[in-house]
């Protein structure tokens, strides 16, 4: 019933209807808190205020184990602006030398893009610290964008010096601990940690992919014969 009269809302009548605040919980263990949401095929758009300009987050419908209606009088700051996300980003690459895409695969596998987004496990924010491990990397406030990126970093660089900069074995760690990346001598068993590495790959495969083939583009039209000019200037240097 819940799905017709979304479906009714969204496609029959054409104007937004009014919904109470939602949690989408997601499979790989984390939450959203978001004030509706709209399905977009392969994805499901969540509002994260009463209207648009309060920003959104796009999630893969496949990813969502479902929604569940929000705790009253709990409120939630909006996302960070896309440019600002770009910034902190940009910042934690030159500080790293870890390359700005990767990073963004990761936040983006980790938290959608949420910087108030919370694990079922406890984790935090964009780049997901548990309470620990932020107090060892001298992160105060997980939820502060800048800072948990900063620390999530740090800590992911020091996963891919330790493994070599092998990039599967250290998002193994980041998700499930060097000590099972110690156990199993490699990417652990785990459905969900296969899950992570290869989303997170996968979406950084593909950002890079897409700048070779827009390079490829640029470059062919930039080496094409430019025009030849001096015939209509009458200077050819041809016998006259």
């Amino acid at each position: 019933m819940r799905k017709y009269f979304q479906l009714i809302c969204a496609v029959v009548l054409g104007v937004s209807c009014v919904h109470a605040a939602e949690i989408a919980n997601l499979s790989n263990g984390f939450s959203i808190r978001h004030e509706r949401h709209e399905a977009q095929g392969e994805t499901t758009r969540l509002y994260l205020g009463s209207d648009e300009s309060s920003g959104f987050v796009d999630v893969a419908t496949a990813q969502i184990e479902g929604f569940e209606a929000a705790p009253p009088d709990v409120t939630t700051a909006p996302a960070p602006a896309k440019m600002d996300l770009v910034s902190i980003i940009q910042n934690a690459s030159a500080s790293s030398q870890i390359d700005a895409d990767f990073i963004a695969s990761v936040i983006r596998a980790e938290s959608a893009n949420n910087p108030h987004a919370v694990s079922r496990k406890g984790a935090q924010g964009l780049m997901q610290l548990m309470p620990q491990t932020a107090s060892n990397l001298g992160v105060e406030d997980s939820f502060d964008p800048a800072a948990n990126v900063d620390g999530g970093v740090r800590y992911l660089r020091e996963l891919l010096l330790q493994y070599n900069g092998d990039a599967a074995k250290a998002l193994a760690a980041y998700n499930a601990g060097p000590k099972r990346v110690q156990q199993y001598h490699g990417v652990p068993p785990y459905r969900e940690t296969h899950a992570y590495v290869a989303r997170v790959i996968n979406d950084y495969n593909r950002k890079k992919i897409a700048q070779a083939k827009q390079q490829t583009k640029a470059s062919a039209t930039a080496q094409k014969t430019p025009i030849d000019r001096s015939a209509t200037n009458g200077t050819s240097s041809g016998t006259k």
